[in-house]
């Protein structure tokens, strides 16, 4: 990045800072309600925006545009399948979360089951954000701009780099998350949104009218005519995402993620009323549409632009430094440093907001001892800090994991998530389901997994297995529920702290976000573009 790219960088940045300051300056921090979810003030654009931002990670950027590179569009199924998923959670999970008044996911939990179980998988949350969500943000963010800026005129290695990022990265979260609350963070993420779908529309035509050579109409061609098997978004067996796993284990990953991640869905808590949460998810799936052209086009340009890359993890910050003008490369650095730390943050508050409410607090309260809303967010502050420490030490070291940084993502998040998801899931559609069904569920899935991954040789894309294993399980809970029933029916009781009235006109946009989402499928298919 040349002088006038980094100056734009450091502008943008601040921008972002200062209209999120003043937008929040009065906001109401002081409140655990207030810091932890903007006081259930954000509307359906913040919450969209704040949605999107905090599912769009430095990860994404590089590692799908590098999928694409390498393999083919059919990369493009996490994000694009998603969309049937936020409809799923919008139209049943969302207004249940509502009418019982949770402030996290593990609040549903003891409702339903006891609070034994609700310990449980708070601790579990916890961990997988410690061990996992934190450290990867920071560490794929470092990658990021170790491949955008370069710092071997300070004679620093490529691992002394990734520690330099890192801990830029996290200690800027970490204050803007400390000092600013949660409606920072939905402001910040609302900005950078407009950032990106200006980026959105400019990567794929400079990139386009730089394979051209000047001819965006010519890159165009290019990209089109030849070398069309990058095209294909229909996977086989032996691509990176087969089309199949779609219906399988991709479903539930990303019902559980949009439906009952913490640090996702926080952002729709904090929506003044049930309508503007859910219009707030109609909104993301828009946006997640437009995704492809950042986070999946570039890679399809790179192919033809770089036939023999070694390092593949370059595909991304390589183009940008060789087809965008300075003003739009410092954007872009600001984009990519935004979802770096808008993901950090979002996992910070939310990791706090778990150990507070769901630990802390009741530990307090069985020692008999009532605590203030000002004891309580101190004490949350300091466990940001230690959580933040934690993480900035322990992302470096992610360089070393075996088979990758991607891969490690994806088998270590799925050990924590998958089992949370079926004991939810379980708890929505039976009314007599018991308490040890759900804990002999969570740890029969989380050993059924391990073993399968780590101990014996399954010939079986991870994601078949984990739907193998997510109806196992469900099966085992039932019988458990068969021999041994709850006495008494769970009933949902009313504790709504907003409106809940549900968006009327939700489901014609439904059919038009479902028909746009095959439509997308048809386009990159051997029918048409591939």
């Amino acid at each position: 990045m040349g002088t006038t790219a980094i100056i734009s960088f450091i502008l943008f940045t601040v921008l972002a800072a200062t209209i999120s300051y003043f937008k929040t300056r009065h906001s109401q921090r002081s409140t655990v309600t207030g810091f932890f979810f903007a006081n259930r003030s954000n509307g359906f654009i913040i919450i969209g925006a704040s949605l999107f931002f905090s599912n769009i990670s430095a990860n994404q950027f590089i590692g799908e545009n590098e999928s694409v590179y390498i393999n083919n569009m059919s990369v493009i199924g996490w994000g694009i399948s998603s969309i049937l998923a936020m409809i799923i959670v919008s139209e049943f999970f969302i207004p249940i979360y509502f009418k019982t008044g949770i402030r996290t996911i593990p609040d549903f939990l003891e409702k339903r089951y006891d609070p034994q179980t609700k310990t449980l998988v708070s601790v579990i949350f916890l961990f997988s954000y410690i061990i996992n969500l934190l450290p990867s943000v920071l560490y794929g963010g470092a990658v990021a701009f170790s491949n955008l800026i370069d710092l071997s005129a300070l004679h620093l290695s490529y691992w002394e780099s990734i520690w330099v990022f890192v801990w830029i990265m996290g200690l800027i979260g970490s204050v803007y998350t400390i000092l600013g609350g949660f409606k920072a963070i939905t402001i910040s993420d609302t900005v950078l949104s407009a950032g990106m779908l200006i980026l959105i529309v400019a990567l794929p035509y400079y990139g386009l009218r730089y394979l051209g050579h000047g001819d965006f109409f010519g890159g165009l061609s290019t990209v089109l005519s030849t070398k069309k098997e990058h095209l294909n978004a229909i996977g086989n067996s032996k691509d990176a995402v087969p089309f199949s796993t779609l219906f399988t284990g991709m479903l539930i990953i990303n019902l559980y993620y949009w439906g009952m991640e913490q640090y996702i869905i926080q952002q729709v808590l904090a929506a003044r009323s049930l309508a503007d949460g859910q219009k707030g998810i109609a909104l993301t799936c828009f946006a997640k549409l437009l995704c492809p052209l950042m986070i999946n086009i570039p890679g399809l340009i790179a192919v033809h632009l770089y036939p023999v890359l070694t390092n593949t993890n370059q595909v991304f910050p390589l183009l940008i430094k060789d087809v965008l003008p300075p003003l739009l490369m410092g954007l872009s650095a600001c984009v990519l440093f935004g979802a770096a730390i808008t993901t950090f943050n979002a996992g910070l508050n939310s990791s706090s907001t778990l150990f507070l409410l769901n630990l802390y607090k009741p530990y307090m309260e069985k020692k008999g001892k009532l605590l203030s809303d000002k004891s309580l967010l101190r004490t949350g502050r300091l466990f940001q800090i230690s959580v933040s420490l934690f993480a900035m030490a322990f992302a470096p070291f992610i360089i070393f994991s075996r088979n990758g940084f991607y891969e490690y993502l994806q088998k270590i998040s799925a050990i924590f998530s998958l089992p949370i998801f079926t004991i939810i899931f379980i708890g929505f559609i039976t009314k007599k389901m018991p308490p040890i069904a759900a804990k002999i569920g969570m740890l029969f899935f989380i050993s059924c997994y391990v073993l399968s991954e780590w101990v014996f040789s399954i010939q079986l894309h991870y994601l078949h297995t984990l739907a193998i294993i997510f109806i196992i399980t469900i099966l085992l809970m039932l019988a458990i529920s068969r021999l041994y029933p709850n006495q008494n029916s769970y009933t949902l009781v009313l504790d709504n702290q907003i409106e809940i009235i549900p968006w009327r006109s939700r489901h014609y946009y439904h059919v038009v976000l479902i028909a746009l989402m095959a439509l997308v499928f048809f386009i990159f298919s051997s029918y048409m573009l591939a």
